[in-house]
């Protein structure tokens, strides 16, 4: 399994670039990183800038290789990989913008068919809580409440990164980087399928044990009610 994560100048694939990708690959552990700059075309926003702490002229900068030249680079390593499944924070996002930016630059669609499976943290997160409670993590209007904030709660750790809301910073931290994220996001999955630590960076948060006792029967998750 494959777990990625992408840096971007905004929300959005049709308008905005990649300029990071990071990547582990749990079966070897060995790990891509590689960032370019965006295309003149795409857009950037104030909230991305902040996000991952760069000024728009580094995103621009023309120093760096292309979009097209990452993606070609990550495509590749990728097919070296033995098991082509993906694992990602939301696959709506990080898939959909390898996807569209794929299509513009290849006209072709190299997810398929060896990478169009994609595991999401969320359906996992929210498959541990029904094991342990008998119910699924919802919200008042019975929305999944399953947000990386209860994921990681769910898993015993702490988002160091930092927060932006409305254009603001709403909880200071580091900026986010690709290979980071991506390891984060291996993190929660380890804990949640395994109940184990899996890389040293994040040994500091000691693992619950609602996830080391595999068969253990909880009414609640306490530390989802803090």
């Amino acid at each position: 399994m494959i777990v990625v994560d992408i840096e971007t100048s905004g929300g959005n694939p049709i308008e905005h670039g990649i300029w990071q990708i990071g990547a582990v690959d749990l079966n070897t552990m060995e790990e891509f990183l590689d960032e370019s700059r965006i295309d003149d075309e795409d857009k950037v926003t104030e909230e991305a800038l902040i996000i991952i702490g760069k000024t728009e002229e580094e995103l621009r900068d023309s120093n760096k290789q292309s979009q097209k030249e990452l993606l070609d680079k990550f495509f590749k390593w990728l097919e070296t990989r033995k098991m082509k499944n993906l694992l990602c924070h939301l696959p709506e996002f990080d898939q959909g913008f390898l996807k569209h930016k794929a299509r513009k630059y290849f006209d072709t669609d190299p997810f398929w068919p060896n990478y169009h499976r994609a595991f999401d943290l969320h359906s996992i997160a929210q498959v541990k809580f029904f094991e342990l409670n008998g119910k699924f993590l919802k919200k008042e209007d019975n929305n999944s409440d399953m947000g990386l904030k209860n994921i990681l709660k769910l898993c015993g750790l702490e988002d160091e990164r930092r927060s932006v809301r409305e254009g603001k910073i709403s909880r200071e931290g580091k900026p986010h980087n690709a290979l980071e994220d991506a390891k984060l996001t291996a993190e929660c999955f380890s804990r949640l399928m395994y109940g184990k630590n899996l890389f040293p960076e994040f040994s500091k948060f000691e693992v619950p044990k609602h996830l080391t006792m595999r068969h253990q029967q909880s009414a609640d998750v306490e530390v989802l009610k803090k």
